[in-house]
């Protein structure tokens, strides 16, 4: 369950970041989430956390959403049946936090800044 989230750090299980995170279908926290292009997620960004079990990949793209999935992410998604949903890191909070809730296998990846 991630509790908190502000600009720059986050709270997940009572664990602080204040590095962008993944986390795995299994609720593990992956810290040190650099990405090859930036603000660019990639398929090979996300790898660690894709297994072939889950059905929603949520992306937190920082406070104003300058954190952004690639095409060919998008294109490797849709060939999997794997909804992308990309919002803000604070409704991604509350997403992930509902997804939780209601028992759905998903992945996240969290940009914390910008």
């Amino acid at each position: 369950m991630i509790s908190n989230y502000e600009f720059g750090k986050i709270t997940v299980n009572g664990t602080e970041y204040r590095n962008d995170i993944r986390i795995t279908p299994k609720g593990e926290v992956l810290p040190e989430w650099w990405r090859k292009s930036g603000h660019k997620v990639d398929v090979e960004d996300v790898q660690s956390i894709m297994t072939d079990d889950i059905d929603v990949l949520v992306l937190g793209k920082g406070k104003p959403g300058m954190m952004k999935a690639s095409s060919a992410l998008k294109k490797h998604l849709n060939q999997k049946g794997v909804e992308l949903i990309e919002q803000n890191t604070r409704k991604a909070v509350d997403t992930v936090n509902r997804l939780l809730q209601e028992n759905r296998k998903f992945a996240a990846g969290f940009h914390l800044t910008c």
